[in-house]
């Protein structure tokens, strides 16, 4: 497991497990979640970003649902969007991700729902490293779907530990079977490179 190399972490990733919970793990980790990820190898925001712009032009609006640290909307900046907006419900997470030249605005979010934002507001909302196992539950996928208009996408990655638990893609599958969206790009890649970790990188369109 990912924190067995970081004997300053003394909790589990990926498990479930409950939001304030959750929380208590992020503000433990914030000091050193950039340094430790880096060092794992920490690709899936890249590779979201890059799955994105597959499908958009650089002036889509995006929300980086859970934004964190601001890893991710880095990397969509890197890819060339130019309005991105970032939501995180961490206080000490979304400290550091105000101090990055990463968003247009980023705000403080609440469990179970999407602060602050009118469906169809973004033409794409992405969750990169959010919806798994040890962070969002699998029905956070309803929830980034319910706030998309018709032709909006929401661009996320499921790691192996999530892909193997089976409740994310079945809450997924449902979504594709009630014809609210239907996937238009999902690839495996590296999630923790240095750590023999993949994930999937899936890109969904509302229907």
């Amino acid at each position: 497991m990912f924190n067995e190399s970081y004997p300053h972490m003394k909790f589990s990733l990926w498990v479930p497990r409950p939001a304030n919970e959750t929380l208590d793990i992020y503000a433990e980790w914030s000091a050193t979640h950039d340094a430790d990820l880096t060092a794992a190898g920490y690709e899936s925001p890249s590779r979201v970003a890059e799955a994105i712009r597959q499908f958009s032009t650089p002036d889509t609006t995006i929300l980086d649902f859970g934004c964190g640290t601001g890893l991710s909307g880095l990397a969509l900046r890197a890819v060339g969007f130019k309005h991105i907006d970032g939501v995180e419900i961490s206080p000490e997470m979304l400290a550091l991700a105000k101090q990055r030249d990463a968003y247009n605005s980023v705000w403080q979010g609440a469990v179970g729902e999407i602060t602050d934002v009118k469906r169809g507001q973004y033409k794409v909302i992405v969750a990169a490293g959010v919806i798994s196992l040890g962070a969002a539950p699998p029905e956070t996928l309803s929830l980034i779907i319910d706030h998309l208009d018709k032709g909006g996408m929401a661009g996320f990655s499921f790691n192996d530990p999530t892909v193997e638990d089976g409740s994310y893609d079945a809450i997924l599958n449902s979504e594709i079977l009630d014809r609210r969206g239907k996937i238009i790009f999902r690839e495996n890649g590296p999630h923790l490179s240095e750590r023999n970790m993949g994930s999937d990188i899936i890109v969904l369109k509302r229907l």
